[in-house]
């Protein structure tokens, strides 16, 4: 698995999946917005005005996933660095769970339109728009946030998950771990040229 992203004329980009690797990027892309959680959509008829100021949580999550990707935003060293903190989050993490939510839901409709157009064949193109890019981006990075918490990956051990024997049953999601890290680091140096 190891495809890499390349240029589309209009700042686009490009990378060839099989199936497999469509699956699990489609599985791993459903199980996160399952964390994020389903969001607060207004109805229809709801004043957008009132939904433009409706406040969110207070508190920073329990699951340590969560809480690496909604970190508090001043730390918690002082009561009133707790309580800027609380404020920031009450104001801004509404819409940060939204963005999230929609990266992925940008990846599980890429993958899902990849796999109707190419079922049985094997191998795929996909292409994205310079905006469904930075969508992946952010979706990929959001996915190696949880999986290297759930795996508590720290620097000082990111040699090491190289080295794991296959019997470890960290394996599989170190695999994803390693393999999510080179498609994110693909598209960048994509985005970048």
């Amino acid at each position: 698995m190891a495809g890499r992203f390349d240029t589309l004329p209009g700042g686009g980009a490009a990378v060839a999946l099989d199936d497999v690797e469509i699956s699990i990027l489609r599985s791993l892309a459903v199980q996160l917005m399952e964390l994020i959680g389903p969001g607060d959509e207004p109805a229809e008829d709801a004043d957008p005005l009132a939904a433009l100021f409706a406040e969110g949580p207070s508190r920073p999550p329990s699951d340590p996933a969560l809480k690496r990707l909604f970190p508090d935003a001043y730390g918690d060293d002082s009561e009133e660095l707790r309580a800027a903190a609380s404020d920031f989050r009450r104001y801004t993490e509404n819409d940060l769970r939204a963005r999230k939510r929609e990266d992925a839901l940008v990846v599980v409709r890429a993958l899902d339109a990849l796999s109707t157009e190419t079922a049985g064949e094997g191998a795929a193109v996909l292409k994205l728009t310079a905006d469904e890019s930075r969508a992946w981006l952010g979706a990929l990075n959001d996915l190696r946030l949880t999986i290297g918490t759930r795996l508590e990956v720290t620097d000082e051990e990111g040699e090491q998950l190289y080295r794991l024997p296959d019997s470890d049953p960290r394996k599989p999601m170190v695999m994803a771990y390693l393999w999510l890290g080179a498609l994110q680091e693909s598209l960048i140096e994509t985005l970048m040229s």
